[in-house]
């Protein structure tokens, strides 16, 4: 039984975290119940509708004019692949410092890695590039750039992060945890992506020793309307509540001077049980998360952008959405304490029985992961449904910079 949910509790609330079964059955009578007010389960939400990833957060690319050459800028007050609309595929590389290296060979490193990024993200190869064919398509490539702690005492500059507290559903791998420097390559081409790697790594390899590479993956820019919520492996939709208010939720206002127009990343490696979720039936997997899988709409809505109504009862007097349910262990009431979900999905194959390898690559951006990250995280650990089939397995945590001027390199303010 997950912390924190006692027997009393669980049977009030009308949820089983036990087991896959035991969500079923309740489920089941949850829907022979019905849900006060009779609500269909089916329906449409606008493609466009505001909170889909990369609707408020984005920059409203057209899917149908993407092309090889549509570029993302590079300089500007904030670093982009944040609030750019999300590309199809990522890369996200934690690199260590090698022993003895100091603030001037930080400075040095961050030079080249800018320029490279800077090149490369305008459709141009980068310097010694003995490929250059393959920097002529950029297709929305960005490169983001963030600090850990190894980072900062290397600098000489107080960190301005904390470690994360220990979450009781953990079980993390030191090979996808930690780091003193994080790129993140996005675009919309895997080639592209695959080729900023390859200079990055080259600029870094006297600096820096690769921790972990973690490679993701979307639905590509073509495959549907523009401003559609993604869905990950299990079938959600994944990303339908995300902040509007970026200046109040994601962009640091306060605290160091160098800090302020950054933002702090989270990236946790969420390894997904498929075998056990296939399962599950519809039911059950709609009772965990809190939402129909077809339109992502709430228990008690049509549409999915329709607010959650948690106080709704059935004809048994629990809740429509459980206590438990995922998006209700998960949601903020206040919009400017809410995170910035930028998610990838991941597939590392098959072992011999055919069980997956496959989970979320979740990247949180926030301005203060104490007061944002933190707490949702807290509460889903206590009793999210969803931990009967998920575990995390990976954690990092990261500064990132403001972006830089055109004559600028990203860190520039801090060092």
């Amino acid at each position: 039984m997950a912390a924190g949910i006692s027997r009393r509790r669980l049977l009030a609330g009308g949820a089983a975290v036990t087991g896959g079964a035991a969500v079923t059955a309740l489920a089941a009578a949850a829907r022979d119940a019905g849900p006060a007010g009779g609500v269909p389960a089916t329906g449409r939400s606008a493609p466009d509708a505001p909170g889909a990833s990369g609707g408020s957060a984005g920059s409203g690319v057209n899917a149908a004019t993407v092309s090889a050459s549509a570029v993302e800028p590079f300089d500007g007050v904030h670093q982009a692949g944040i609030a750019t609309t999300p590309q199809a595929h990522a890369v996200f590389v934690g690199f260590d410092l090698r022993p003895g290296t100091g603030r001037e060979a930080v400075v040095r490193l961050m030079q080249l890695l800018t320029d490279d990024a800077r090149r490369l993200t305008q459709g141009r190869p980068a310097l010694a590039d003995t490929e250059p064919e393959l920097a002529t398509a950029p297709a929305r490539l960005t490169v983001t750039f963030g600090f850990g702690p190894g980072l900062f005492a290397a600098a000489k500059v107080p960190s301005p992060l904390a470690p994360l507290p220990s979450f009781t559903t953990d079980e993390l791998d030191e090979r996808w945890s930690g780091g003193d420097l994080l790129v993140q390559i996005c675009a919309d081409d895997p080639i592209t992506v695959a080729h900023a790697l390859r200079m990055i790594v080259k600029d870094a390899r006297s600096f820096t020793r690769v921790r972990w590479t973690q490679r993701g993956f979307r639905r590509s820019a073509h495959a549907q309307a523009p401003g559609t919520t993604q869905r990950n492996l299990m079938g959600q939709l994944d990303g339908t509540v995300n902040p509007a208010d970026l200046d109040r939720a994601v962009w640091i206002s306060d605290g160091p001077a160098w800090l302020r127009g950054g933002t702090t990343l989270v990236l946790r490696r969420i390894r997904m049980n498929l075998e056990s979720w296939d399962a599950a039936d519809r039911v059950a997997r709609e009772f965990t998360i809190g939402r129909r899988l077809d339109t992502g709409a709430p228990l008690t809505g049509r549409a999915e952008h329709d607010e959650p109504d948690f106080a709704r009862l059935n004809r048994l007097g629990f809740p429509v959405i459980s206590e438990y349910a995922h998006i209700r262990r998960a949601r903020t009431e206040d919009p400017g304490l809410r995170i910035l979900r930028r998610p990838y999905n991941y597939d590392e194959g098959l072992t011999a029985d055919g069980t997956s390898d496959s989970g979320l690559i979740f990247a949180s951006y926030q301005a203060d992961i104490g007061r944002q990250f933190v707490p949702v995280q807290r509460r889903l650990a206590e009793g999210d449904l969803l931990n009967e089939w998920v575990t995390t397995v990976g954690s990092a945590v990261f500064a990132v910079p403001p972006g830089c001027a055109a004559d600028g390199w990203i860190g520039d303010r801090m060092l």
